[in-house]
């Protein structure tokens, strides 16, 4: 009897007897959910399979359980780490592993297991989850506390709060459940304040919701008598961040949602007071006239709740304006949302807060595969410092002499044309053009100047290929932000900003984010990464171009994983790649010009000249994630890779063998990518190695066995007679359109899932290639056994 006949024949029908029904998905009642996933794939583990529970009971809305089934035969309890490690994510006191014989049951907050006859009924469960204590236990419990005052209260909210069914129709990850059931035990233990710390993308916009939505129909509020429902302030810094939350929050009756705005309260000439859930940012909420700041309209004790998005901003500091107010509605419950953990830079917000209720790292979302991980590219030029040379023309400004201006004071104070011309032209080269793109830039002109640049040596013939999005941008910027946060948009591909867009930017799509300026802290690092954390369809990983020697600095690999220290190169290293011709001169002429502003003198712009604009050069590091997920460099990754192709093949005959089926090939490579050698690494080795044309057979046999590579074109020639030899005229015509592709495209193009494509290609439709060809079977023959003559030697 296998494991899906052990359910079905012998744990289901126990699970019946007990009360629980295992095909309904009625959330008011007691149910089973089979197979239910917690967590996916780690996407730079390509086959990493997804987590999920043989079996999740609930009843009244909320999880009580977990069962790890297991087929008969195997010890009953051969599945107890599993069903512990998932009870232990869901925050579940109990874990059931069975064989469908025998059953047994973990309880997590006892720390110990017993053998049991059956199930708990849902009844059971769920009151030993959430239990309603008699009076006379209240009183021992009471008895023997010291921190909680009500006991009573607090078990008629946390029972009530359990008791309302999720708003949304979506289920909540594990982790948003866990930090919606921690806050809520929170408020009902009576806390004033409350912070959830998770990553940049994991949703804390769904947490909030379902909060609100639990308190709202609960009836909870600052009083706790049930008479009325709360009034619910969300606080954001930026309008973008407010928006979203207000269109997350749709389940709502509309006449309960308020956005507050200040165009509404001047043309009213006063705040709104007729709803229960209202949207606004601080700016709003400070501005007014006569000193008289627009929250100090409402009644201190007006809000039950306030949800401080993003309060890593500067809410909690002393010196900000968001202090005022959470200090002047200091009556209500007021939570935190933060996407960064306590580092020296934030320390006034975990002094406001307390600690967090509940974490949620970046490094944690990768593993758990609903984050995108990235890589680094660190870029140094010998030119991110500037000294002035008499041969170099001053375009504007004056230069000081015998100055060397430092990187920090590079496209502020001083722009030398040429560098952002070839850092530019760079960047473009490396990046593919079609990908989403966010430029960080050192100021407003300078993202202006960098738009310039790109859109006259971008690929495309589209105007708004690259557009700036700044505070001076005004709709026109935020026209442009929506359409480039819109995944179905191809256009604008390419954002540049100064500090706008570090947060806010609900793009799913963003595959590079471009540091051209210093970031000022940890806490600004962590909001510019999250722009690419997001999940999106075939995006694999992120990368993070650094100009600035920013990751460095910020290295936090306890919250976001390992990244490496930026290494020297050898200057006559062969990985050294070559030098741009810059002979180009109208970017200089179309320079923004600065005002001069109470006497502070123009901005300097230097043109090199042009013996000192050959002498450009650069160094680019790039990081890879090996098999953990952590950030290695390209050295530690070639080491590790020779160290490892030893236990993939034992010799050069093997390899060739494996190599010349489709097959074994496609097996070797998912089987080295599962060892964090995928194939888009392997691509990054062979382009270090300057073997571009070779084949990537050329490049594991050069790390492995030190032999000399040859081009694909070199291949095919050696290898013409022994392919050709024996094919007759259509199925040389069609063998040599392969090999064309291959020779253009690489060896991808003789994978299995190639042929179908292929086929097409060449004769638009399979009847066709049958008619030249002969049946499938038979085509697929020949473009297996072609591959042999191509690979094996004599």
């Amino acid at each position: 009897m296998n494991e899906t006949e052990t359910r079905d024949k012998l744990i289901n029908p126990k699970l019946l007897q007990c009360g629980w029904d295992v095909s309904s998905r009625d959330t008011r009642f007691a149910f089973v959910k089979p197979e239910f996933v917690i967590t996916k794939p780690q996407l730079n583990k390509p086959n990493s399979k997804a987590l999920y529970v043989d079996y999740v009971l609930s009843h009244k809305g909320k999880k009580v359980a977990v069962i790890e089934a297991k087929k008969v035969g195997c010890h009953p309890t051969e599945g107890l780490r599993q069903a512990k490690k998932y009870a232990e994510m869901m925050n579940l006191r109990f874990a059931y592993c069975t064989n469908g014989e025998r059953i047994y049951l973990f309880d997590m907050q006892a720390g110990k297991g017993e053998y049991v006859d059956s199930y708990m009924s849902p009844d059971e469960l769920y009151d030993e989850n959430y239990p309603k204590y008699t009076p006379n236990q209240l009183v021992t419990i009471k008895e023997n506390s010291t921190q909680i005052q009500n006991l009573t209260d607090v078990d008629f909210w946390k029972n009530k709060f359990n008791s309302v069914i999720k708003g949304s129709k979506f289920e909540p990850r594990y982790y948003q459940e866990n930090a919606i059931n921690n806050t809520l035990d929170a408020i009902a233990e009576g806390h004033k304040r409350a912070l959830l710390t998770l990553a940049t993308g994991t949703g804390k916009t769904v947490i909030a919701f379902e909060l609100a939505w639990k308190l709202f129909n609960s009836r909870w509020n600052l009083n706790r008598d049930s008479k009325r429902q709360p009034r619910i302030l969300f606080l954001s810094h930026r309008n973008i961040l407010t928006n979203q939350a207000f269109n997350s929050f749709s389940e709502f009756d509309e006449n309960c949602l308020v956005r507050i705005k200040p165009e509404e309260i001047r043309k009213k000439g006063k705040v709104p007071k007729n709803g229960n859930v209202f949207f606004t940012i601080f700016q709003t909420f400070v501005s007014g006239e006569e000193n008289k700041q627009h929250f100090g309209q409402y009644d201190k004790d007006f809000f039950d709740l306030i949800i401080v998005d993003e309060c890593h901003a500067g809410g909690a500091n002393d010196e900000s304006s968001w202090r005022l107010i959470l200090e002047y509605f200091s009556p209500a419950v007021q939570i935190g949302l933060t996407a960064t953990p306590k580092r020296d830079v934030n320390g006034d917000t975990y002094d406001y807060f307390g600690k967090p209720v509940y974490t949620y790292s970046l490094k944690q979302g990768i593993e758990d595969g609903f984050l995108t991980p990235f890589r680094v590219k660190s870029v140094i030029t010998n030119f991110d410092e500037y000294s002035h040379s008499s041969t170099d023309k001053v375009v504007q400004g004056e230069v000081e002499e015998g100055k060397t201006y430092k990187q920090n004071e590079l496209n502020k104070k001083i722009t030398v044309t040429d560098v952002e011309l070839y850092k530019l032209k760079l960047l473009l080269k490396d990046m593919n053009q079609e990908q989403k793109t966010i430029i960080f830039c050192k100021t407003q002109r300078h993202a202006l100047d960098v738009v310039n640049v790109i859109n006259d040596f971008k690929d495309s013939n589209n105007s708004d290929y690259c557009v700036r999005v700044t505070a001076d941008d005004g709709k026109d910027g935020e026209y442009f932000l929506e359409q480039f946060q819109d995944d179905e948009n191809s256009i604008p591909i390419i954002l540049t900003t100064s500090r706008k867009l570090s947060t806010g930017v609900d793009c799913k799509n963003v595959r590079n984010i471009v540091l051209m300026r210093e970031v000022s802290s940890m806490v600004e690092f962590k909001q510019i990464i999250g722009r690419g954390t997001r999940l999106f369809e075939g995006k694999k990983y992120f990368t993070i171009y650094d100009f600035e020697k920013v990751c460095s600095k910020f290295n936090d690999p306890e919250w976001d994983g390992e990244i490496p220290e930026p290494e020297t190169v050898n200057e006559n290293s062969k990985f050294k790649s070559k030098n741009y011709d810059l002979d180009e001169k109208k970017h200089t002429d179309n320079v923004m010009e600065d005002e001069v502003v109470y006497g502070k003198p123009k901005q300097i712009i230097i043109e090199l000249s042009s013996e000192r604009r050959i002498q450009i050069d650069h160094i680019i590091t790039t990081t890879y994630l090996d098999s953990n997920g952590n950030h290695i460099s390209f050295e530690k990754f070639l080491q590790n890779l020779y160290g490892e192709l030893p236990d993939f093949f034992k010799s050069e005959t093997e390899l060739r063998k494996i190599w010349s089926n489709p097959k074994t090939r496609e097996d070797l490579l998912i089987k080295l990518e599962n060892s964090g050698y995928n194939i888009e690494n392997l691509k990054q080795v062979q382009e270090m190695l300057n073997q571009n044309d070779c084949d990537l057979l050329d490049v594991l046999e050069f790390i492995s066995f030190n032999k000399k590579t040859i081009t694909r074109k070199e291949r095919v020639k050696v290898s013409e007679f022994k392919i050709f030899n024996n094919l007759n005229t259509n199925e040389k015509d069609f063998i040599q359109f392969i090999l064309d592709k291959y020779i253009e495209q690489g060896v991808l193009e003789l994978n299995n899932n190639k042929l179908v494509d292929l086929i097409n290609l060449k004769y638009n439709q399979i009847a066709d290639a049958n008619k030249k060809l002969g049946d499938t079977k038979n085509i697929r023959k020949l473009f297996i056994d072609f591959q042999k003559d191509l690979y094996l030697e004599n």
